[in-house]
């Protein structure tokens, strides 16, 4: 990962932090390229290794499995978004006006960050649409939540509630409403991409124009 923008995520999601080493930068970087290739089920420490002229063994000097590699990729992309949420709304003083660039940084994530040189967001986001729910979906999810392992994700949710109880303080539903509106950022343009019929897609080629209208509608009706 690039200079420019260091992310440091919970120690707990890795034995090693790839982010300190060149292999460990080249792990994440091409992991991230070869779980986008292949999907996260066919992925193996083997086919990366072999990608990166390493060997296993040394993969597994900094992630134990490949499910905390895909928990740490989807972590460093929900922090990604919370520097890009600061970054774009802190000089902004209407609540309103924030929850909509919150909501149009989050159908937007597609997009690749150059101060980021080594890591392809854009890829990285194609996995959180199709992989992301199998970080928590597990039997080890109360485990996981006891670690910290969501920590990032959970960061992400209460830095957009605090918008939503800044605009209206009464609403009695903040977290389930900010858990939604991530939730179907995302699961809607899976929809759009693979099962259509599940989704108001809008113009071919563009879903996240008409799922950041709907995200605004949802929240902006729950608020009224």
């Amino acid at each position: 990962m690039h200079a420019v923008l260091r992310i440091d995520l919970n120690e707990k999601l890795y034995l090693r932090n790839p982010q300190d080493t060149d292999l460990g930068r080249r792990l994440i970087a091409e992991s991230i390229r070869l779980i986008d290739e292949i999907g996260f089920e066919h992925f193996t420490f083997k086919k990366l290794a072999q990608r990166i002229e390493s060997t296993e063994a040394s993969l597994y000097r900094y992630f134990e499995n490949k499910h905390r590699l895909l928990v740490y990729l989807v972590s460093w992309h929900w922090a990604w978004l919370s520097y890009q949420i600061r970054f774009h709304t802190h000089n902004v003083a209407s609540a309103r006006e924030r929850l909509r660039l919150i909501l149009s940084i989050l159908t937007r994530a597609h997009h690749d960050d150059p101060s980021t040189a080594q890591l392809d967001e854009a890829a990285l986001y194609r996995i959180v649409v199709s992989e992301a729910s199998k970080a928590y979906l597990t039997k080890d999810v109360d485990d996981d939540n006891r670690a910290g392992l969501f920590r990032e994700y959970k960061r992400l949710a209460a830095g957009i509630v605090e918008v939503v109880q800044e605009i209206n303080p009464a609403y009695p539903f903040p977290h389930a409403l900010v858990s939604t509106l991530l939730e179907s950022a995302r699961k809607q343009q899976f929809f759009a991409q693979h099962l259509p019929s599940l989704a108001d897609a809008g113009a071919a080629g563009a879903p996240e124009n008409s799922i950041h209208a709907f995200l605004e509608h949802l929240a902006f009706a729950a608020l009224a």
